[in-house]
């Protein structure tokens, strides 16, 4: 038997927002749950528990953002050497938001989307 999808929360949709607004965004379905990549690179991805968000971050902001508001922030074992940083959605502010998602796309995007003159 196939792997239930999860549905996303409400929550999901300011961050699906604000990723797609980012110049070539696409929204893919995984069997954890939706993915937002930029080309083949995963930008961000829903958690298995539907509610927190997945995103890289840097090692130092990821502790800031973990020490600053723990209710909002939490590390995600990726993989052992791979650590996420957990958006919890339904706390986090959509300018924060905004911010983790812009800086995970400028590490990912290849340059000549980067080079676009952003979308008003």
């Amino acid at each position: 038997m196939p792997p239930r999808l999860r549905k996303p929360s409400i929550w999901f949709e300011v961050a699906r927002r604000v990723a797609l607004s980012l110049p070539g965004v696409q929204e893919r379905g995984t069997a954890e749950g939706p993915a937002l990549l930029v080309g083949r690179k995963l930008l961000a991805r829903l958690d298995q528990d539907g509610i927190s968000l997945l995103v890289d971050a840097g090692d130092d902001e990821r502790e800031m953002l973990i020490e600053a508001e723990p209710r909002t922030f939490s590390d995600n074992a990726f993989r052992r050497s791979h650590l996420r940083l957990r958006v919890h959605l339904a706390y986090v502010d959509e300018r924060t938001l905004q911010r983790l998602l812009e800086q995970s796309w400028r590490e990912r995007a290849p340059k000549r989307l980067q080079q676009r003159p952003a979308i008003s």
